[in-house]
């Protein structure tokens, strides 16, 4: 098995050093995720860069865990479901919507659950999302800029999933009592 480092800010690359610092300013710990990819500067960059972005968005904090997780679940990520939990805790979302999104159950409003149908199809459909849906999606009150931010947003997760399936990243501490595993 390949077995990836877990780099802090005395052994990283000079190049992630930095950003593992902006890591340490934000959430107070480098998280695990951010430690494997501290072994490709560019990508830990990319990643701190695109999530800044999609959190200033025009989407609001249900709204951006929506996306989030959607993706997490869809992607079966053991590390971001868990983390995304405790982040949507930390932006004040209620648990009802991370709960059900979590189990795959609905959504407690028709305009979250027309968000999560919308990021499904275009994960699933690989950005050739029929027009119908689109439609659906705009028709639950959307905009052609949030369509556009749903893929700003599958472009972290993308990042962070599959780095993860990749290095097996082990869930922090701190994260661990919101361990998922995909209903199936």
């Amino acid at each position: 098995m390949t077995e990836f480092t877990l780099y802090d800010e005395n052994n990283a690359p000079e190049e992630s050093k930095p950003l593992l610092q902006n890591s340490i300013a934000a959430f107070g710990m480098i998280p695990g995720l951010h430690a494997v990819m501290a072994e490709a500067p560019g990508l830990l960059e990319s990643y701190q860069v695109v999530h800044d972005r999609f959190t200033k968005s025009s989407f609001d904090n249900d709204e951006q865990t929506v996306v989030w997780q959607t993706i997490n679940v869809e992607n079966e990520c053991h590390y971001c479901v868990p983390a995304h939990t405790a982040i949507a805790n930390s932006m004040g979302v209620d648990s009802a919507i991370s709960e059900a999104l979590r189990n795959e159950t609905p959504l407690p409003n028709a305009r979250l659950e027309a968000l999560r149908d919308f990021t499904l199809s275009v994960v699933r459909d690989r950005g050739f999302v029929d027009e119908a849906k689109i439609q659906k999606f705009l028709d639950a009150g959307f905009t052609k800029r949030h369509i556009l931010e749903v893929v700003l947003g599958y472009g972290q997760k993308i990042m962070s999933n599959y780095t993860n399936h990749l290095a097996k990243t082990a869930v922090d501490k701190p994260f661990q009592k919101y361990e998922w595993k995909k209903a199936k």
